[in-house]
């Protein structure tokens, strides 16, 4: 399990250095997906299967969600449709794929050596110690994020919602 924590790492910093120095934002958030991936399988190495689930299902899930939203939102045109035709060039994909397919080795060479004594140590993390933790000690700050998270919704929203309206003066008037 050592080396799947390793890998794993390895795999989340390179694809996160990708997040980061990638000027289009098609291949960044290609590369997120998978750094995103490459930690929930870290969660998995130290025993976290929990944390490591969350991680797929609200980061990685939630990415492509609003990767779509972001999609459907925006005013396409015959260009736009051009150059994500170009996007689909096995180039795009290349690294993405690489960095998964590595992840997916460590996957399948860590069920299948199935051995405990690989296993690093650690306290399990179940869904009654997260949710213990969350609303207890931490309650103050889940509440504020949950706000923060809300107030930056709306004003999403809002902005989305008035740049898109034409304005209301007329060429005569002053």
């Amino acid at each position: 399990m050592e080396i799947a924590f390793y890998l794993s790492g390895l795999v989340a910093v390179l694809a996160t250095l990708r997040v980061i120095t990638s000027t289009n934002p098609i291949h960044a958030l290609l590369y997120l997906i998978v750094s995103l991936l490459a930690v929930a399988m870290v969660f998995f190495a130290l025993g976290a299967p929990f944390a490591g689930a969350l991680e797929v299902i609200v980061y990685a899930g939630a990415i492509m969600v609003l990767f779509v939203f972001v999609v459907m939102m925006l005013n396409l045109n015959e260009g736009v449709a051009a150059q994500e035709r170009a996007w689909l060039g096995p180039r795009t994909w290349l690294g993405p794929v690489a960095l998964a397919t590595v992840l997916l080795l460590v996957l399948i060479t860590t069920l299948w050596r199935g051995d405990v004594d690989l296993v690093i140590e650690g306290e399990t993390l179940t869904a009654k110690v997260v949710g213990t933790t969350l609303f207890g000690p931490w309650l103050i700050a889940v509440e504020l994020a949950a706000m923060l998270l809300l107030a930056a919704l709306v004003t999403a929203s809002h902005v989305g919602r008035t740049s898109s309206q034409p304005s209301n003066t007329r060429s005569g008037e002053s």
